[in-house]
């Protein structure tokens, strides 16, 4: 009988005694991983299993932390902030009236210590410092005592002001510079003066700062600082007032180096 072979067809290739070793070895090395993840999977169910409960407990403790945050800054934090501001108004009414009145102090010491009732500056610092109202009150309660010439209490208060505005951030470092000056503290004066530069860059605090932190470098024996400061002010703020008759401050400063 003639023997039929397909087109194309080739005979497979009789595997060698090694080769057949080499896959059995193959999969054997293949069942030993399965049979390992196998065991790890058991494993891993086997401890969810018997740590059920401890599991549960850190998941729902975590939520809980959550929640709580949430809760507190919709149920306690916010209200609190809202009530602030509350207290706040009639606070900072005071102090915008002692700015122009003539009977300054009484009316500053009104808004440090509340009257018919409301809050002063400082039980609104000591009820709601943890607020934004709380924060601010830092600042015109640093500020009153500066007017009043209570001039610790104004560096503590300025100092416990925490803010990042253009204008207040810089005053507030000011402030603290001037309460330091009428204590006779002039090296720290310098230091604040130069934060209050720093600060912020401006044609309102910068010019001002620099000019009262180029005084206070003459005071000190630093006319280089203060010459420094100086030409500042005449080359970056000519229209600010601190710039009219600089070229006198420039020529003082240079004939005591």
């Amino acid at each position: 009988m003639a023997t039929y072979k397909k087109r194309g067809y080739k005979p497979k290739p009789i595997k060698e005694k090694g080769e057949t070793i080499d896959v059995l070895e193959q999969e054997s090395t293949t069942a030993e991983v399965f049979n390992t993840l196998d065991e790890s999977a058991n494993k891993a169910e086997d401890f969810v299993a018997k740590n059920q409960k401890g599991i549960f407990i850190i998941i729902g403790l975590a939520a809980l932390v959550v929640l709580g945050y949430l809760g507190y800054n919709k149920f306690i934090a916010e209200p609190k902030a809202e009530e602030a501001m509350n207290e706040m108004y009639t606070a900072q009414k005071y102090f915008e009236e002692a700015v122009t009145a003539t009977n300054k102090d009484s009316i500053y010491n009104l808004a440090l210590n509340g009257s018919e009732g409301k809050y002063g500056l400082v039980d609104i610092v000591s009820e709601y410092g943890s607020t934004p109202a709380g924060n601010l009150a830092n600042y015109y309660a640093g500020m009153a005592y500066l007017n009043t010439k209570d001039y610790t209490n104004a560096v503590k208060y300025l100092s416990d002001f925490d803010g990042d505005d253009a204008v207040l951030g810089p005053l507030a470092k000011g402030g603290i510079g001037d309460a330091f000056v009428q204590l006779n503290q002039l090296d720290d004066a310098l230091g604040y003066y130069e934060q209050a530069i720093k600060a912020s860059t401006n044609a309102y605090t910068t010019p001002m700062y620099l000019f009262k932190a180029a005084g206070v470098a003459e005071s000190l024996g630093k006319p280089d600082k203060a010459l420094e400061y100086y030409k500042r002010i005449k080359a970056e703020f000519s229209e600010s007032d601190q710039a009219k008759n600089i070229d006198a401050f420039i020529g003082r400063a240079e004939g005591s180096k």
